[in-house]
């Protein structure tokens, strides 16, 4: 706390920026975001992607953790008798080998999604919410066998969540 004189008259104040050093303090802020944003601009895109957010990606265990965690997925799938049916007659290998590729893209993998669009892979299936519903809950089963951390969990799910828009039909 500090004494300062104002109208002739001293008050107590908290030691911070006046009014002046504030405006400069923002200023010289904006600036330096603005120079940082110029910079990570003109940087060509494969060196940018090697410092993008991979978190989710490594918590996943990388590209081998995510098949392991698709493999045990779809083997929990099969045995769920609310999900069996759709997908016993499915070509396993495809949608094993997609889903990979989807989950890596999602968690900031270095990876590729070469599959279909969510409406055209699932358009016709009549695949509604409670299915919907069991398939997240064995992805939470298969993430915690996999020891996933909890948090690492709800930002995949929080990323898989708007597709049930295209993907329920019922």
């Amino acid at each position: 706390m500090f004494l300062r004189k104002s109208a002739s008259k001293y008050r107590l104040t908290r030691p911070g920026p006046t009014p002046r050093t504030h405006w400069a303090a923002r200023a010289a802020t904006g600036i330096a975001s603005l120079l940082l944003a110029l910079i990570l601009n003109a940087m060509p895109t494969a060196i940018r992607g090697a410092y993008a957010d991979d978190s989710l990606y490594q918590a996943l265990g990388q590209k081998q953790g995510i098949i392991e965690i698709v493999n045990d997925l779809y083997d929990s799938v099969l045995a769920d008798p609310r999900l069996r049916p759709y997908f016993v007659d499915a070509p396993q290998k495809r949608i094993r080998q997609k889903l990979s590729e989807q989950i890596c893209v999602l968690a900031g993998g270095p990876c590729q999604y070469t599959g279909r669009s969510m409406d055209e892979t699932h358009r016709g299936l009549g695949i509604d919410r409670p299915a919907f519903n069991a398939l997240v809950e064995d992805l939470q089963l298969v993430m915690d066998k996999h020891h996933v951390p909890y948090h690492q969990q709800n930002e995949l799910l929080a990323k898989l969540a708007p597709m049930y828009r295209v993907i329920i039909e019922k």
